[in-house]
This record gives C-alpha cells, sequence and structure tokens, in this order.
C-alpha cells in the first residue's frame, strides 16, 4: 500500500475502509452514535458515502491520505444525519431541539427579515420537511440527509441549502420567459427550465465557482511567506504531513495545527474577499464555497508553478 500523496494507487474505498478499521472504532466512540441507537455499520456506511463522494474522480489515494480524510470530517454532525437518515427517533429529537431554531434564525438572516417572519419560516420548515424526507404529508425514503457528507458542519451545510432554496425560490418567482420551440409554437418556461436544468441546480454554480478561485488566489499570495509554504507543500506538492514537519522541522501534530489555522484564515480572507471585491451577499458567499467544496475544481498546481516551487526550494535551503 502507498504511503505518500504521489503515489499513484486508485482508491479502493471499501478495501481502506477495512484497513482502516481501528480508526474507524475510534471515531464511532467519538461520534455519538452509540447515544442516537446508530449501529458501527451504518455508521461506517455513512463514512462510505463520504468517501465515494471525495474520490468520485479516482485520483490516487494512499491509506495515509484516507486516514487524514477521516481525520478532517465532522463525524458527530454526520452521524447525527445517519441517524436520522435511519429514523432514529433520539436522533432527530436531538436534531429539532438543536436545529429548529437555528435553521429559522438564518432563514431570518438570509432572506432579510425576522426569524419569525413568513418568508423565513416557510423558507426553514419546507427544508425541514425535505430533511425529515416527507412527501405528500406522508415520511418519505429519501431524506436531503443522503446528501450531507460531513466535509462542513452541519450548520454550514444547512446555512447553504437554506441559501440556494433561497436563491431557487427568487429565480422561480420572476416572470416567466416566452421562448420558440421547434414546431414554431411559443412555450412558457420559467428561467433556467429552457436547457432541462433543474431549479436545484444553479446556472449560475460555475461563475460562483470562478469567483472562488480568483478569490483564493488573491488570498494565497497575500500570506505570510511560511504560511503559503505549508499550502503549497500540502496541496500543490502532495507531501504528507511527515514529510512536510520534516521540510519545516516541525513535529508532524504541529504541521496539522497550522494547515488547519491557515486553512481557517484563507476561509475568513476568502469570504470578505467575496463580499468586498465580487460584491456578492451572505447568501451567495456561502453558495461559493460550498460549490467548490462539492466540485473541488481547484488546481493548486497551476497556482504553486513546479519552476516557482524549485526556486522556493533552492531559496529556503538554507532558512528552513
Amino acid at each position: 500500500m502507498p504511503t505518500s500523496h504521489g503515489d499513484n494507487a486508485k482508491p479502493d474505498p471499501a478495501a481502506l475502509l477495512t484497513q482502516a478499521a481501528e480508526l474507524v472504532e475510534v471515531l464511532y466512540g467519538q461520534s455519538r452514535a452509540r447515544e442516537w441507537g446508530l449501529s458501527r455499520a451504518q455508521f461506517a456506511a455513512g463514512l462510505m458515502r463520504s468517501v465515494r463522494k471525495r474520490f468520485a474522480d479516482g485520483q490516487p489515494c494512499s491509506l495515509e491520505c484516507f486516514a487524514e480524510y477521516l481525520h478532517t470530517l465532522h463525524v458527530q454532525d454526520l452521524a447525527l444525519a445517519c441517524a436520522c437518515i435511519e429514523g432514529c427517533e433520539s436522533a432527530w429529537e436531538t436534531f429539532v431541539r438543536e436545529y429548529r431554531g437555528y435553521l429559522r434564525a438564518s432563514a431570518g438572516a438570509i432572506t432579510k427579515g425576522s426569524r419569525a417572519g413568513i418568508d423565513a419560516r416557510e423558507l426553514a420548515d419546507s427544508l425541514l420537511a425535505e430533511l425529515f424526507g416527507l412527501a405528500d404529508g406522508k415520511r418519505g425514503e429519501h431524506s436531503l440527509f443522503g446528501y450531507f457528507h460531513g466535509r462542513s458542519s452541519l450548520k454550514t451545510w444547512l446555512r447553504t441549502i437554506l441559501a440556494q432554496r433561497h436563491i431557487d425560490r427568487l429565480r422561480e418567482s420572476k416572470r416567466w420567459e416566452a421562448f420558440e420551440d421547434g414546431d414554431g409554437q411559443m412555450k412558457q418556461v420559467a428561467p433556467g427550465r429552457e436547457t432541462g436544468v433543474p431549479l436545484t441546480r444553479d446556472p449560475y454554480r460555475e461563475r460562483y465557482v470562478k469567483l472562488f478561485v480568483l478569490a483564493l488566489d488573491v488570498c494565497l499570495g497575500e500570506l505570510e511567506t511560511k504560511d503559503r509554504l505549508r499550502i503549497e507543500l500540502y496541496y500543490a506538492r502532495q507531501m504528507t504531513l511527515a514529510e512536510i514537519g520534516r521540510k519545516l522541522a516541525e513535529h508532524e501534530s504541529s504541521v496539522s495545527r497550522n494547515l488547519e489555522r491557515v486553512r481557517r484564515e484563507l476561509r475568513s480572507a476568502v469570504e470578505q474577499q467575496l463580499r468586498e471585491e465580487a460584491n456578492l451577499s451572505e447568501a451567495e458567499c456561502a453558495l461559493c464555497l460550498e460549490y467548490a467544496a462539492e466540485e473541488a475544481p481547484i488546481d493548486f498546481r497551476k497556482m504553486f508553478p513546479e519552476k516557482n516551487a524549485r526556486k522556493t526550494d533552492e531559496r529556503r535551503k538554507g532558512t528552513l
């Protein structure tokens, strides 16, 4: 089994999950899954959904890379979502108690009204129904929780879904556009329908992702030299935490903590860039971040060209 990001092993999520059984057991213990009646097998199935989504493009993946990914997951949030999917009543009680108020407050902020306003309540309660899997007033089999993979916190994910639903409603409420079909007949369709794209698939998705990448590029350039190097080594040159630690003369745990700190600072800087330079609303900023996380379109190798990486190495040889 390869041990570095740079190896060319094809990911086999099922095999990797088996090899990481001890880690899965640790995460299961940390997740509160037992409290909600979620079995280890059901929890592992939730991890598998997340892993398959993350490595869907077949990119190389070692056991170490796989374990690092599992460590980044919000396992308690993921376990709660999985327990809700399985219909665990105690999980639903926890979710409603801890998140209903948050949903309504977030909906109020997104609709720029009161959390008790009609628009906010409708937005929040309709999402709650989707999460519960309601269809025609009856409990359905397909809960929206199936799309939560634990890569962000549950609160961040919920707020992003609310923002997307709000934008969908605004577009749907606009005047329908007339267009002529192949037979010369005039039809009325809602904006976005003429291409067959459902309203839940944001037609501005590509634009949002491009804005995110541009903002990220600017913010990367404003990082402190050593923090920029950390991002370069991990994402562009795909070095392991241990390899980065040797290069920067840091303990592996320090490398992990510093990377997490830089990621938080970058996220904050990117959000500010999107608001101030791209003039995006809070809801649109949330969509930018979520779309970028889902599609993983960022090629860090282009942001850190190899020739620049070699110059960086030569320049730092005697200083790090």
